[in-house]
């Protein structure tokens, strides 16, 4: 601004001056050159000056391309969910019995290497009580579909990882940001190790137990858990960095709302955690009858096992019993969200997530009765299990549109 101000007090002067040699060729040329380059250098300074402001980041377009790579990685991470789903519906899991993280990335190329995986596989238990007749062929299509859910858990790990090395570097997060990205990528990490430790538990030997190989039920809900966090945490940033905050007065009765809206989410994410134990203990084929299960409305066997806190994770039968409680739970949460919401003045994307959240409800509802009654086939059991996750997604919506305005 110094050198601004004595450039123009120059100007004046010579402009002053000027005035004295009117009928000179030359003063018109100097006039024009010295407003000429005065208007520049105040161009420049300006524009100097404003430049930070508008570099500034993380602004709104960040957080626009934040957002969506957010979402995108927790469809990524649905996928990973269902294809878990499909693997554990089609007793792959346990095909592939070595763990490692860039060694494993090639499958069998050789009918050598074939034979040989093959011949690994068969010294564990699966093998030897339940496919003890598995043909080659048979172990290719279980390999697959384990290498598959493998590999796709390793393309969201760099999903998650890469991303966030560049939008660190370019500065698109801030401090807040930091932390989350952060933690989303550790857990990324600690999903995985997770799922070569739920995996473990189906390969030990275990000669006082003459049942079917499987993974531990505990493990298995553990595994798909962190995923249902994983996903649960990376929809939501992204959904409050892209929808914008409605202006919603605190009212007595959006605050209750508000608090109903959570309890809902939190009971659907428990109704679908409950589902990782029936998978786990193959629940799903004890009693395929509804609304009672066999002849009573409680079966006699719900509570066989000693102590009783066991028969809540390793009684089939009180396992199948919890969820579907919970299922109806959550159905009549839902049902009373909605009709509690229809009294009250919402902006229209909230109206549309509360509606179709109860919509999916019902329909979940209808698919888990038809997979219990048709013995639990293997497409509608995972399209089952892709509604759970589709109804948490639309919980999580409904929250995102109720949250409050920052302060």
């Amino acid at each position: 601004m110094l050198l601004s101000s004595v450039r123009t007090s120059i100007f004046c002067s010579c402009r002053h001056a000027g005035k004295g040699f009117q009928h000179s060729n030359r003063s018109p040329q100097i006039r024009r050159w010295l407003i000429k380059r005065n208007q520049s250098t105040i161009t420049a300074e300006v524009g100097a000056s404003s430049t930070p402001a508008a570099a500034a980041i993380p602004n709104a377009a960040t957080n626009r391309i934040v957002g969506r790579w957010l979402l995108g990685c927790s469809g990524l991470v649905v996928g990973a969910v269902v294809l878990g789903g499909v693997t554990r519906l089609t007793e792959s899991g346990l095909s592939m019995v070595d763990w490692h993280l860039v060694r494993e990335m090639k499958p069998p190329q050789s009918q050598a290497e074939w034979e040989a995986e093959f011949a690994k596989y068969q010294q564990f238990p699966e093998f030897k009580i339940m496919n003890h007749d598995m043909t080659l062929p048979e172990f290719k299509f279980i390999f697959y579909m384990e290498w598959g859910h493998r590999m796709w858990g390793r393309l969201v790990g760099l999903a998650y990882i890469l991303p966030t090395i560049y939008f660190w570097r370019k500065g698109y997060f801030n401090r807040s940001m930091k932390g989350k990205v952060l933690g989303l990528c550790g857990f990324v990490f600690f999903q995985g190790l997770l799922g070569w430790y739920m995996v473990k538990s189906g390969l030990e030997e275990k000669p006082e137990s003459y049942d079917i190989p499987r993974v531990s039920q505990y493990r298995l809900s553990a595994h798909l858990g962190s995923a249902l966090l994983l996903y649960c945490a990376s929809l939501w940033t992204g959904l409050t960095l892209l929808l914008p905050v409605h202006k919603i007065a605190e009212t007595k009765r959006i605050m209750q709302l508000r608090r109903f809206a959570k309890g809902t989410g939190g009971l659907v994410f428990l109704t679908a955690l409950s589902g990782a134990f029936v998978a786990g203990l193959d629940a799903g084929l004890v009693y395929n009858s509804f609304p009672k299960m066999g002849e009573r409305w409680i079966p006699d066997d719900l509570l066989a096992f000693s102590p009783t806190l066991k028969n809540f994770f390793e009684n089939p039968t009180t396992v199948q019993f919890d969820h579907r409680v919970l299922a109806i739970s959550s159905l009549t949460a839902i049902t009373g969200l909605y009709l509690f919401s229809r009294r009250m003045l919402l902006p229209r994307r909230a109206k549309i997530a509360i509606s179709l959240l109860t919509a999916m409800a019902y329909g979940q509802v209808a698919l888990g009765i038809s997979t219990l009654l048709l013995y639990v086939p293997t497409p509608l059991a995972a399209t089952h299990q892709s509604g759970s996750v589709a109804l948490l997604s639309l919980a999580i919506w409904v929250l995102a549109e109720l949250r409050k305005m920052p302060k």
